[in-house]
């Protein structure tokens, strides 16, 4: 019996601008089968595995679910914003809101690899409390005037389209 081995491979995308968010699209996975004939089966299982290990250049191919999804993308931003705002504020509040944000990109990739519908569910609703978070610290930061307006808006624009997308993919899931 002839074992097959599926690897994907996909382009990874460039960081998205918030206009670009809501239409952007994951680029499709190609799939390479092998005929079995460099394959291995696991001790006490019928998972084929690769007899020889990927190379760097393979493996930089490798696109992970989380990075296919346009709210982890989005949340990549969030993240990249809530640093630039983080130097100038007192440690309390840098911490907090490293760590909410930081927060809505790792949940997003927990829910993205689980596949039990109740686990993902359950990961996307944490990340989009952790959302919720950085939009009422960005909330604080305007009420005393301790980042540019500007910058506050944006990530506040940010979090409010990550809530709305992890709100309708926790939906899906509990249909």
């Amino acid at each position: 019996m002839a074992s097959e081995v599926i690897i994907i491979e996909g382009r990874p995308e460039p960081p998205l601008g918030l206009a670009q968010a809501s239409q952007a699209t994951a680029a499709p996975a190609a799939v390479a089968v092998s005929d079995g004939s460099d394959t291995a089966t696991a001790a006490g299982s019928d998972i084929a595995v690769p007899s020889e290990a990927p190379s760097d250049e393979e493996l930089d191919q490798v696109q992970l679910d989380a990075s296919k999804l346009h709210v982890y993308q989005i949340a990549l931003e969030l993240h990249t914003l809530c640093s630039m705002l983080v130097a100038s504020l007192n440690r309390i509040v840098r911490d907090q809101l490293e760590r909410a944000s930081l927060s809505v990109i790792l949940n997003t990739a927990e829910a993205a690899g689980r596949h039990s519908r109740r686990q993902k569910a359950y990961f996307y609703t944490v990340a989009r409390g952790s959302a919720t978070e950085v939009a009422a610290l960005l909330d604080v930061l305007d009420r005393r005037r301790l980042a540019p307006v500007s910058m506050i808006r944006s990530g506040r624009r940010l979090a409010i389209r990550i809530i709305q997308m992890l709100t309708k993919m926790d939906q899906r899931l509990r249909s």
